[in-house]
């Protein structure tokens, strides 16, 4: 009965220290603000929230970090209270350009602080006729913005420069335009794709299939989608600023093209590129 008694007993003790340390351990966590911006978890102690930003300081360490609150979801405070903020819960999912009435546009700048530059966007559109609506056509132009953005992961743009011209009637002497308006702007986001999860997601893969093509030229209306399948073959996969590139050969073309990452799954990825003012989009069978 001996080794019994021992056994339970020595087996009491390593359950006890076992909840000796997690207790410790949940301690330690309950002590600090758990920031979540960027869809990561900051272990912090939230010093002060301002009109634009959110300062903190990290565990062991006096110097004041600021983030702002654009890319702040919310803050777990360690009494328990949770803070939702509003300015980040406002972005919509975008993955592809099938999303592109989720982006928003925007002219106030301070909207757009913190956020990931994802790429420049610019659209034209321009009236067929001297009487074409002046409206409709400047709505043709945000929603090629909106496409453009949208085929790049981007959920709001700020829009930095519109120009609209009205429609303008000839005379015997001078030839009349059609309405027209141009827009150029910075398509950005609150989240990038994984680079890590992405890599590990690829492994040592590198013979993938192109299944569908989206295309948007200059003189479009609209976005362009065409099925294909054709051979894919990844050269490489790096991160800069934090977005992902993928240098790809894709049949039919002569030369290897830096693609940029959209969006993933485990079953397929989605990259767009752009060539003399042509934005093109793929969808990637892994």
């Amino acid at each position: 009965m001996y080794p019994t008694t021992f056994n339970k007993s020595y087996l009491f003790k390593v359950l006890l220290a076992f909840a000796a340390v997690f207790f410790m351990n949940k301690a330690s966590y309950a002590q600090v603000d758990t920031l979540v911006a960027n869809n990561q978890k900051i272990a912090c102690s939230v010093k002060e929230i301002t009109p634009d930003a959110v300062k903190y300081t990290l565990p062991g360490e006096d110097l004041i970090n600021s983030v702002y609150k654009n890319t702040v979801q919310q803050i777990i405070f360690k009494n328990g209270r949770v803070q939702t903020f509003a300015e980040s819960t406002s972005y919509k999912s975008v993955t592809g350009v099938m999303d592109f009435d989720n982006v928003t546009i925007t002219s106030v700048e301070s909207e757009v602080k913190g956020l990931f530059k994802i790429t420049d966007v610019g659209a034209k559109a321009k009236g067929t006729t001297v009487y074409a609506n002046q409206e409709r056509v400047k709505d043709r132009a945000y929603h090629k913005l909106k496409l453009q953005a949208a085929m790049f992961g981007a959920n709001i743009i700020y829009l930095s420069n519109q120009r609209t011209e009205g429609n303008k009637y000839g005379s015997e002497y001078t030839s009349g335009s059609t309405t027209e308006t141009n827009l150029t702007g910075i398509a950005y986001s609150n989240v990038l794709p994984d680079f890590e999860k992405f890599k590990k997601l690829i492994g040592s893969k590198t013979d993938c299939v192109a299944i569908l093509k989206f295309k948007l030229g200059p003189s479009f209306s609209d976005v362009s989608s065409d099925a294909m399948n054709e051979p894919f073959k990844i050269a490489s996969i790096r991160s800069e600023n934090g977005l992902v590139f993928v240098d790809g050969d894709l049949k039919g073309e002569d030369y290897t093209i830096t693609f940029q990452l959209v969006n993933f799954t485990d079953k397929s990825f989605t990259v767009a590129y752009k060539n003399k003012g042509t934005a093109y989009s793929f969808v990637i069978n892994i």
